[in-house]
């Protein structure tokens, strides 16, 4: 099903029936429609109830998303991801009211999507195309690191006529490899849609040293963490851990984190790694060791609107995790069975 994402101070929701009537005040406007290659002018208000329904099968059926961009209640617009049917790879599109054009909306509420689509449904590849005369749209697209594959043309129902247009491309791979910062709590104005801007820059990998935990209860359960919104891969689950800081051993580091994150006390267990992940994560090269721990004094509690979750061994492919932390899955489930 369709979550709800955040992307600046923007909450990004599944559509939902009683927004037909924003919909259709804010699509039938020529300076909206026209740049959508699908729609009639002018558009009819059932039309809008029509597409809502049509995108809560979608998201049921699991094979499209469709979010409303909203602040403080208002819908301001929409950003969705219809996926192939393969579901490896996924087109990207949106439509924002012209009275938030050049105040950074879309390109957040577009990247939020790209990242979850990228991280949590684990695509290879997302394309969006644009007419030719829609240089703003094909700004946002760089910004989020697209990259023009190729020129076609599609029927605009609203025009009338065939229109041209350019062919983009994300791949997984490249967005990896983004600079991209964790998401802010507010928009920035300076991420203005209608400026030319350049991709974002591509780091040079380096080395992060990072610590987990997988903590067991007695049932032989371990504990998940699921990262909130506003925090880089959120929406992801985790074993819980943290980086190492200056002048600390990675021992150190746990019991720290520990502490900060689920209010548990680890002073005093015995301490070894069980494995460890090196791996290139993108724009830093992981090296993380994973503990497992049986033994803690304290009830784990979220101190970082994080949600947890004890899960069997057996289950643990069935939450979404960050590529590095995949291959531990069954050496956890070898030792735990």
């Amino acid at each position: 099903m369709t979550p709800e994402l955040k992307a600046g101070d923007f909450l990004l929701r599944p559509l939902r029936p009683e927004d037909a009537p924003a919909v259709h005040r804010l699509v039938n406007d020529w300076s909206v429609v026209r740049m959508l290659s699908r729609l009639p002018f002018p558009y009819p208000r059932d039309l809008a109830q029509k597409w809502i329904a049509s995108t809560l099968e979608d998201s049921s059926r699991g094979s499209a998303h469709h979010f409303a961009i909203t602040r403080d209640g208002v819908l301001l617009g929409a950003v969705g991801l219809v996926l192939s049917d393969d579901r490896r790879s996924a087109s990207l599109g949106y439509w924002a009211s012209p009275a938030t054009w050049g105040q950074g909306m879309t390109t957040s509420a577009a990247r939020r999507v790209s990242e979850w689509a990228i991280q949590v449904l684990k695509l290879e590849k997302l394309t969006a195309d644009v007419a030719v005369d829609n240089p703003a749209s094909s700004a946002v697209l760089r910004k989020l690191g697209f990259r023009e594959t190729g020129r076609s043309s599609r029927r605009f129902v609203s025009r009338g006529t065939e229109c041209p247009i350019i062919v983009h491309e994300l791949t997984r791979s490249t967005f990896l490899q983004l600079d991209i910062p964790a998401p802010v709590e507010t928009a920035s104005p300076a991420a203005l849609e209608d400026q030319p801007s350049a991709p974002a820059p591509i780091r040079k990998p380096r080395t992060l040293l990072v610590v987990a935990a997988a903590l067991l209860d007695a049932q032989g359960r371990i504990l998940l963490a699921r990262r909130p919104e506003g925090k880089r891969l959120a929406g992801l689950w985790e074993f819980p851990g943290g980086k190492v800081e200056r002048d600390e051993t990675p021992e150190q580091a746990l019991i720290r984190e520990m502490k900060e994150e689920l209010d548990v006390d680890l002073t005093g267990a015995c301490l070894a790694p069980f494995t460890f992940v090196s791996e290139n994560a993108g724009p830093f090269h992981l090296l993380m060791p994973l503990y497992v721990v049986r033994r803690w004094r304290g009830v784990p509690a979220p101190r970082e609107g994080q949600a947890l979750a004890w899960v069997e061994a057996a289950d643990l492919a069935k939450y979404p995790m960050p590529d590095p932390d995949l291959p531990l899955i069954p050496l956890l489930q070898e030792l735990l069975g």
